[in-house]
C-alpha cells in the first residue's frame, strides 16, 4: 500500500460520520466535502482498496492521483454544468455570454447597458461595485451603491448579476445582489477568500491569475470545491508575457487543455486578454471555436467616457454585431448553442 487520495461517495442514506469513524480506525484521514443523502468524502492515507470497498457506507470511490482531485476528470468524466439562475445554465453544451461595464458608474449607464446586452442575447450582466486597482488613486468602485444599482438593473431586465468579491468579509454583503461571485486575477491565490467561497451556496467565477500556470489555477479551484461548493466556473483572462502591444497574452491553449484535465466549465475574457476593443471580436470567436463554454465581455454605452477599461470595452452596437457573429459561428459547431431553452431569460 502507498499513500493515496480517494474521493468516496456514500450509499444513499448512509452515515458519513460513521464512515469517517471507520476510516479513522484504519489510520486514514478523512473529511466530509459535501454532506447530504449521498455524501462526498475525501480520504488520504494508506488506503487498501479492497477493504474500502467492503465498508458498508461506501457506494463507490475514485483513487485520484491529481493535485486537484475534485476538479479533475479522474473523478468526473462528464462535463459539469452550473446553474447561475433559474433556467440559465453553463456547461454541457450550453454557451453563456456575460457582458457589461468594468465598473458601475451610475443608474443610466448600468440600466442602459443591461437592456441593450439582453436585447443582443447576453444571458448575464457583469459590473464591478468594488474594484481592485493597481493604482491606489484610480476609481475603486461605488461600493454598496453599485450593488444596489446592479440589483435594480436585474429587476428591470431579469439578467443575473456577476460582480467581483475582494475579501471574505464582503461575501455576506454581496450575496443578496450577486448570482455569481467573481474572483479576480489578483485574488486567484487569496486562499482565505477561496476557502470562504467554498462554504457559500453560490456559483463562483474564478479568473486565472495573470502569472499562474494551469495547474496552479486548478488547485485554486480545488480550494473552493474542497469546501463543498461545486459550482465553479473557470475564466481564462490572459497571462502576463513579454509582449507589450497587448495588455495580456490571451492563452487559448488553456481552453482545450482545461477540457482535458477538468470537468469544470471554462469561459474566456477577451477584453482583459487583449486590452484592445478592436481585437475583442476576433478573440471572442477564436475562444468559442477553441471550445470555450462562454465569454465575459466588457461593454459600455460610451467607452471613451468610461471611468475604467474604456480602451477594451465594446460599445452597444459593436457588442450586438459580436453576438450576431457568435451565433453564426455556433450554428456551425456541433453541441453549442445560444438559443437553447436552458439559456433563455424571462423578460
Amino acid at each position: 500500500m502507498t499513500l493515496m487520495r480517494a474521493i468516496i461517495t456514500t450509499k444513499r442514506g448512509a452515515s458519513a460520520g460513521r464512515l469517517l469513524m471507520r476510516l479513522d480506525e484504519a489510520g486514514i484521514e478523512a473529511r466530509i466535502i459535501k454532506d447530504g443523502c449521498e455524501a462526498i468524502v475525501l480520504a488520504e492515507g494508506l488506503i487498501n482498496e479492497g477493504k474500502l470497498q467492503e465498508m458498508p457506507e461506501v457506494a463507490n470511490f475514485t483513487i485520484a492521483k491529481s493535485q486537484f482531485p475534485l476538479a479533475s476528470r479522474e473523478w468526473l468524466q462528464e462535463e459539469s454544468t452550473v446553474e447561475i439562475a433559474p433556467g440559465v445554465v453553463i456547461g454541457g453544451g450550453n454557451a453563456l455570454v456575460i457582458a457589461g461595464p468594468c465598473a458601475v458608474e451610475d443608474r443610466e449607464q448600468i440600466v442602459k447597458t443591461a437592456q441593450a446586452i439582453k436585447k443582443s442575447g447576453a444571458m448575464a450582466l457583469r459590473g464591478g461595485a468594488y474594484k481592485p486597482r493597481t493604482n491606489p488613486y484610480s476609481f475603486q468602485g461605488l461600493g454598496v451603491e453599485g450593488l444596489n444599482l446592479l440589483s435594480e438593473a436585474k429587476r428591470i431586465t431579469g439578467l443575473p448579476i456577476v460582480t467581483e468579491v475582494m475579501t471574505p468579509e464582503d461575501i455576506d454583503l454581496m450575496l443578496p445582489h450577486a448570482d455569481i461571485l467573481q474572483v479576480g486575477s489578483r485574488n486567484m491565490q487569496n486562499f482565505s477568500l477561496l476557502k470562504a467561497l467554498g462554504k457559500v451556496d453560490k456559483p463562483v467565477l474564478l479568473k486565472r491569475g495573470m502569472m499562474a500556470t494551469v495547474d496552479e489555477w486548478l488547485q485554486a479551484a480545488e480550494y473552493i470545491l474542497s469546501g463543498g461548493n461545486f459550482n465553479v466556473i473557470l475564466c481564462e483572462r490572459g497571462i502576463r508575457s513579454f509582449e507589450k502591444r497587448t495588455r495580456n497574452t490571451l492563452d487559448l491553449n488553456a481552453v482545450p487543455l482545461i477540457k482535458s484535465l477538468s470537468h469544470l466549465p471554462i469561459i474566456v475574457d477577451p477584453s482583459h486578454g487583449t486590452g484592445d476593443r478592436t481585437l475583442v471580436p476576433s478573440m471572442s470567436l477564436a475562444a468559442m471555436a477553441a471550445g470555450a463554454d462562454g465569454l465575459i465581455v466588457e461593454v459600455h454605452p460610451n467607452p471613451k467616457e468610461a471611468v475604467s477599461d474604456g480602451d477594451q470595452s465594446l460599445d452597444l452596437e459593436e457588442f450586438d454585431d459580436l453576438m450576431r457573429s457568435i451565433k453564426r459561428l455556433l450554428s456551425a459547431i456541433s453541441g453549442k448553442s445560444l438559443e437553447c431553452s436552458k439559456c433563455s431569460v424571462a423578460a
